[in-house]
């Protein structure tokens, strides 16, 4: 398995008592849907390593899972910082005007006033906002992620329609 046959579903980010649990954050939508999650792939030193899931008890803003041989603080310990990946044929289906964000790089994005702008280089999860990163004229341009300025997307055109604010364009331009 590939990183590229894959999705990210999170990270590691500390230990959780003595017996090797971790807590892991989780970056979906509704975590509820993995409280049945079986395996998970672990990228260690770059590489996609199986790891199944003995225990996993998902709570607000945490959750904790217990790894099968992962029983100690130092096993758990040397897992911390590390990304949790599934593969890409068990995401759930989405309605037809969604998408998800591994899906739009690569896109070019249309601007319902401006036209074509540009290609989608990636797609930043912030806490507060998700952002759209694009190349246009030789500079990197934010598209906050929201339903009155990301409009559709379009998969077998393989375009990003946007409504920008007024003015966006011009911040990344100005030195």
């Amino acid at each position: 398995m590939t990183k590229n046959e894959c999705y990210e579903l999170g990270r590691i980010t500390k230990t959780h008592g003595i017996k090797g649990e971790v807590n892991i954050w989780l970056d979906v939508d509704f975590p509820d849907e993995y409280e049945d999650l079986e395996s998970v792939f672990v990228d260690i030193k770059g590489e996609l390593v199986p790891y199944f899931v003995q225990k996993i008890l998902i709570r607000p803003n945490q959750t904790i899972v217990q790894f099968e041989d992962v029983d100690t603080f130092e096993k758990a310990e040397a897992l911390l910082g590390a990304s949790l990946y599934l593969p890409l044929d068990v995401l759930p289906d989405l309605e037809k005007d969604q998408f998800y964000y591994h899906e739009i790089v690569g896109f070019q994005v249309v601007d319902k006033k401006l036209g074509v702008l540009g290609t989608v280089n990636t797609v930043y999860s912030m806490q507060v906002q998700d952002l759209v990163s694009m190349d246009y004229q030789s500079k990197e341009v934010l598209i906050p992620v929201s339903d009155s300025i990301v409009l559709s997307a379009d998969k077998a055109q393989k375009i990003l329609n946007v409504d920008l604010p007024d003015g966006l364009i011009d911040v990344y331009l100005s030195e």
